[in-house]
């Protein structure tokens, strides 16, 4: 069975930052890519970032120059959130495609709340 555990969500004022962990657990051969979306209040859930395992990466359009993704050797991804905005306020999900001991699939984690205050 494999586990993503996130971490790192909070409330932040406009214009600060937070940084959001999620780690990978379970019979793992590889990961590729890993990445973030989020869902915000209303919305639908939308891609924020994505990392191959070469290092390759992508960003949603309202995310870029704010936000930098990257990951471990260790299976753990990271978000850097700066200049955070109240539009980035939802709840952000980590999301892997894992080639595992079970074959492969996508897996996600259980979500972290950001909040940013205006």
């Amino acid at each position: 069975q494999v586990q993503l555990v996130e971490s790192g969500g909070g409330l932040v004022q406009a214009g600060g930052s937070l940084r959001l962990s999620c780690a990978a657990s379970g019979s793992i051969f590889s990961i590729n890519p890993m990445g973030w979306f989020r869902q915000g209040p209303g919305k639908q859930r939308e891609l924020v970032a994505t990392v191959t395992s070469g290092g390759s990466t992508n960003y949603g359009d309202s995310v870029k120059g704010r936000f930098t993704i990257s990951r471990d050797a260790k299976n753990t991804v990271y978000l850097q959130m700066n200049s955070l905005k109240p539009e980035d306020t939802a709840v952000y999900y980590c999301n892997a495609f894992v080639v595992g001991s079970r074959g492969s699939a996508i897996y996600w984690g259980q979500g972290t709340q950001v909040t940013v205050s205006s």
